[in-house]
């Protein structure tokens, strides 16, 4: 069978406990019926998929790290950093760029895991409401991946079904965006439906109903369709208090990963001191972003131009959370213009307080990789609140606006008086720019900021337009929000054909 993992290795990541206990190891599956033979069973192998989620070639720096880049918050500082990272910076990136050869594969194997945990939940029996509920949780993780697929390659092969045969799928053909967001739409519909208002232990790496239904906001915003936007967002903050979910009273707490983050809806858990053999619990975020002590001040490979930081307010309690402009080096505190590598301030929220790490830098250490937090559906409601009105936003847009900024009002304990309420009377256009830039601070380097520009075909306005904070003369509207499928894919199954426009 090929090495690349497009035709399909059949994984299942086998952990007796959730990802933060045990190391998940893949496993080839080859006859399910003698894997699965109880629920405990299934439940089992959906925890895995969330290990190889949590792993290097995934949320632990390939997808995320590509994210980053390819927004206009974040640039490469030291151009030593390897050739792959400063294409996709650069819009330069081919069909053997090796950030998309890596996560591509990995994406994949966790469709196939989630896709074999669903298989065998239908070949046992149990309680049928038990059972809904890890294929809830399983859809779910298959829709997660989706979402990400689509929007990064467009059409894609979209595999909703247990493979027995890796060869069947050599041959498999593109599926439309349309009909893959059908698909994501369906498995969260079913999550929304079946799965729990809380996972035990309250944990917030696996989802429950607010957290599907947090997506489906976020995917009917993406495709613009406001109202089921709006209903989805709003459905949410009013079930707040039966998801055990609310905005952290100070901004910095939502990336302490050493206390427990109520406003996280979904998020990846790095456990420290553990990984596996697919490099699961392997993380690089808080090194290839921050400053990592005082005798190497960073890796610099992912630090935001200067105009990045200047053009933030510094009066935003926010902009001193995302944002390391000193540091202590031999017991001096010094300012970035000082720094060893990269003079310019260093991104904070990964490395500020990023917990236990075996290495002492943050890396492969007690990190939380949120994905939706609570503060995101506020801007999803009021964005899309905006859209549907014909008179302009409501109070209750500007409300879920102004619950963020009387939060960023709260520095540490102090009450400042900046940023302000966004005032009644506002216009609809007006509202909707304001939220658009609420959403590039409140959500600053959280892999959030690329899809908006994406989706919204702001790339020519943002990468060289006249107040562009990350320029970028080579951006191609045509090509530029997608990347290319990997050319390793192709060969395999030369049906993914046509490339990509412009690749």
């Amino acid at each position: 069978m090929k090495k690349y993992i497009y035709s399909l290795i059949l994984l299942i990541a086998i952990s007796l406990a959730g990802c933060t206990d045990l190391i998940e190891e893949p496993v080839g599956l080859l006859a399910p019926e003698s894997m699965f033979q109880s629920p405990k069973d299934v439940q089992t192998a959906i925890n895995g998929t969330y290990g190889r989620i949590a792993s290097e070639s995934y949320y632990g720096r390939k997808l995320t790290l590509t994210l980053q880049l390819m927004s206009d918050m974040c640039d490469i500082g030291d151009r030593g950093t390897p050739a792959r990272r400063q294409q996709i910076n650069d819009f330069a990136a081919d069909a053997n760029n090796g950030m998309t050869t890596a996560l591509w594969p990995r994406a994949y194997e966790i469709i196939s895991a989630a896709n074999a945990a669903l298989h065998g939940a239908d070949l046992i029996e149990g309680d049928e409401a038990e059972l809904n509920a890890m294929r809830a949780e399983a859809r779910f993780v298959r829709a997660f991946i989706y979402y990400d697929l689509v929007q990064i390659f467009g059409e894609i092969p979209y595999i909703d079904f247990f493979v027995n045969d890796p060869d069947a799928v050599k041959s498999i053909s593109k599926t439309s965006v349309d009909n893959v967001y059908a698909g994501i739409i369906a498995d969260l519909e079913f999550a929304k439906e079946n799965l729990p208002d809380k996972q035990p232990n309250n944990t917030r790496f696996r989802p429950s109903k607010g957290t599907a239904a947090a997506y489906l906001a976020s995917v009917a915003l993406t495709r613009a369709d406001y109202p089921k936007a709006a209903e989805e967002a709003k459905w949410v903050i009013s079930n707040k208090a039966r998801f055990g979910v609310d905005l952290m009273s100070d901004y910095q707490d939502v990336f302490n990963a050493t206390i427990f983050n109520s406003e996280n809806l979904f998020a990846l858990d790095f456990a420290s001191g553990i990984s596996g053999s697919g490099g699961e619990n392997v993380h690089y975020m808080a090194p290839l972003t921050g400053i990592r002590g005082s005798d190497d001040l960073g890796w610099s490979v992912n630090v935001p131009s200067m105009a990045v930081y200047n053009s933030w307010d510094d009066r935003d309690y926010r902009k001193s959370v995302a944002f390391d402009a000193t540091t202590m080096k031999n017991g001096v505190e010094i300012p970035y213009t000082e720094y060893d590598n990269t003079q310019r301030p260093h991104i904070a929220k990964f490395m500020r307080f990023h917990g236990d790490s075996p290495s002492g830098d943050g890396a492969n250490g007690d990190l939380n990789f949120t994905a939706m937090r609570y503060a995101e559906v506020l801007l999803i409601a009021a964005e899309a609140i905006n859209e549907v009105s014909a008179s302009g936003p409501t109070q209750e847009a500007i409300g879920y606006v102004n619950q963020l900024r009387a939060r960023a009002r709260n520095a540490a304990g102090q009450q400042n008086s900046f940023p302000e309420d966004v005032a009644v009377g506002i216009s609809k256009a007006d509202f909707k720019s304001l939220v658009i830039e609420e959403r590039r601070l409140e959500l600053s380097f959280e892999w959030k900021r690329w899809y908006d520009i994406k989706r919204l075909g702001l790339g020519n306005d943002v990468f060289k337009g006249p107040n562009s904070l990350e320029p970028h003369a080579n951006f191609d509207a045509g090509k530029h929000y997608l990347l290319p499928i990997p050319q390793q894919e192709i060969d395999v199954n030369p049906n993914l054909l046509p490339q990509n426009p412009g690749y």
